[in-house]
């Protein structure tokens, strides 16, 4: 385990504070269409994240129009039309903004609710890696195990852990 003692994060505090995603299961996809749909949408996600990573706010506002448009393509019968408005929401409030640390609290959000969804549908043929920031109090979803932090970027790049595996 590691220790975070040299760092003082008396002033981080998690603000996810937005909707939540239907935690109700659907049935696991299994058309192609689907799941290319789902797949697409994992990516665009994985993008923000990896933009926020390396500090891109224009990227990470890019690859949030690029979720926009890729979630609001999936038919409800694979996600709910409510959960796709959560999440376009989500995803709107970080491509609206140039704002690095807006965009990372926003992120926040987007990230909960892509692991309610996560939890319910096989977004991928890959493994999923839950990974929480104990500082940021929040967690996001990555395609590796090795944490790169979001959140905190460069400056904490590997705090965190992996919680679950989907």
């Amino acid at each position: 385990m590691t220790a975070f003692a040299q760092h003082d994060h008396s002033n981080h505090q998690n603000q996810n504070s937005g909707s939540k995603a239907d935690t109700t299961a659907k049935a696991p996809v299994t058309n192609g269409s689907s799941q290319q749909q789902l797949a697409q949408m994992l990516s665009a996600y994985y993008n923000i994240k990896n933009a926020l990573v390396t500090g891109d706010a224009a990227s990470a506002a890019s690859n949030a129009d690029q979720f926009l448009r890729t979630a609001n393509a999936i038919d409800y019968k694979v996600i709910s039309e409510g959960n796709v408005t959560i999440l376009s929401k989500d995803a709107g409030k970080i491509s609206s903004t140039k704002d690095l640390n807006k965009q990372r609290q926003y992120f926040a959000d987007l990230s909960s609710n892509m692991a309610t969804v996560a939890k319910s549908l096989k977004l991928s043929s890959q493994p999923i890696y839950l990974q929480y920031c104990p500082m940021k109090k929040a967690s996001w979803l990555s395609s590796e195990k090795q944490i790169r932090n979001p959140y905190y970027g460069s400056s904490m790049l590997t705090c965190g852990e992996v919680t679950e595996t989907f």
